[in-house]
């Protein structure tokens, strides 16, 4: 899989572009704040309908414009696909599917997959547990649509219920409707989440080796108020009916997968809490090309990789990982500099030379 052409109009500082990628390694180079990352952001945004820097698509909209245009031509194993966006001034998007408009958000994932890789990604490792929900989410969606579908099912749900449970005249049968799908819902996504992290561990156990050559082993556990995950329908209903009385008392249902989370530990010590920044770094790492690894084996296609400005960030084994282990893959990459790139670069690559919002060869 990989990215042929990208087209922008109004896009943040783009009035027009539109260029061809090549299917190996693309640099997009230059200085700060002249519009690296929004080629990526705009990659990004056709494969999940949203950017990774904002929840505010308006501000993807060029000041001279009321509407933003994102197209990628997309090359295939099977099918070639062309994605067409519309970004609207009141927040509203048009998606298109080689020319057929999309209903629903869901129907775009998996029709192109990426992986991105930013700095910011280490929010993974030392943020809330909301952030590690959402990159396990963004990951699973775009492979299984009944995953997106059971998790939009479930939200639907638990805010029904919370409006119940703040208006605290409550109809019991009521409440165990709402308990019941949401422990048929929650099910799904508790049992395909934990799937996730058992292929994740697969794949990081050479990765992370081969990184740290051997120093650190790493793994990945699902922390849930549910234990029984032979029978978890059953076990998450019980603790819904056991803790109705707290729910009704906080309005908020208090247990479930939307308060999951999952910790990564380094030879068994949990990384956030104890981990070095270089350590978290890598983790992070691993979990990106473990990710790659992940796309390829049930898709049977690589995703395309997006790395924005890390290079300058790792040290010397794990720049090398990572250049020497992009071969197969699409890779698009914005610097500031290529002096780390030049072994790595060969007559395949292009390079991309990014002057306020202007790109040249």
């Amino acid at each position: 899989m990989y990215v042929k052409k990208l087209k922008l109009i109004n896009y943040r500082n783009y009035d027009n572009l539109e260029i061809n990628l090549g299917p190996n390694v693309n640099v997009f180079m230059g200085d700060n704040a002249q519009g690296k990352t929004n080629v990526l952001e705009a990659i990004y945004y056709c494969a999940f309908a949203k950017s990774h820097r904002t929840s505010r698509d308006r501000e993807l909209i060029n000041w001279n414009g009321d509407i933003a245009f994102i197209s990628v031509s997309v090359g295939r194993n099977r099918l070639d696909k062309k994605i067409d966006i519309n970004i609207l001034k009141d927040g509203k998007k048009v998606v298109k599917v080689n020319s057929v408009k999309i209903n629903k958000i869901g129907e775009l994932f998996g029709t192109f997959n990426v992986v991105m890789f930013s700095p910011e990604d280490l929010k993974i490792i030392k943020d809330s547990p909301g952030i590690r929900r959402k990159f396990i989410d963004m990951e699973l969606c775009q492979l299984d649509h009944k995953y997106y579908y059971n998790l939009v099912q479930y939200n639907k749900v638990m805010n029904e219920r919370n409006i119940v449970l703040k208006n605290r005249e409550i109809d019991l049968d009521i409440l165990d409707i709402y308990d019941i799908q949401l422990s048929t819902f929650g099910t799904y996504i508790i049992n395909k989440r934990i799937e996730y992290l058992n292929k994740l561990n697969t794949h990081s156990i050479e990765i992370h080796n081969d990184i740290t050559s051997g120093k650190e082993k790493i793994e990945f556990k699902y922390i849930s108020s549910i234990k029984n995950y032979e029978n978890v329908q059953n076990d998450f209903y019980e603790i819904l009916k056991k803790n109705r009385k707290k729910d009704l008392e906080k309005g908020i249902t208090c247990y479930g997968p939307h308060r999951d989370d999952f910790s990564v530990l380094i030879n068994d010590v949990d990384t956030k809490s104890f981990g070095s920044q270089g350590q978290q770094r890598t983790a992070v790492l691993t979990m990106k090309f473990a990710s790659l690894k992940i796309i390829k084996e049930i898709t049977g296609e690589y995703p395309v990789l997006l790395l924005d400005d890390v290079l300058s960030e790792l040290d010397f084994n794990r720049k090398r990982y990572v250049l020497s282990s992009i071969g197969e893959i699409q890779t698009i990459i914005t610097c500031t500099g290529i002096e780390d790139l030049d072994d790595y670069l060969d007559n395949n690559s292009k390079l991309f030379k990014v002057r306020d919002g202007v790109i040249s060869m």
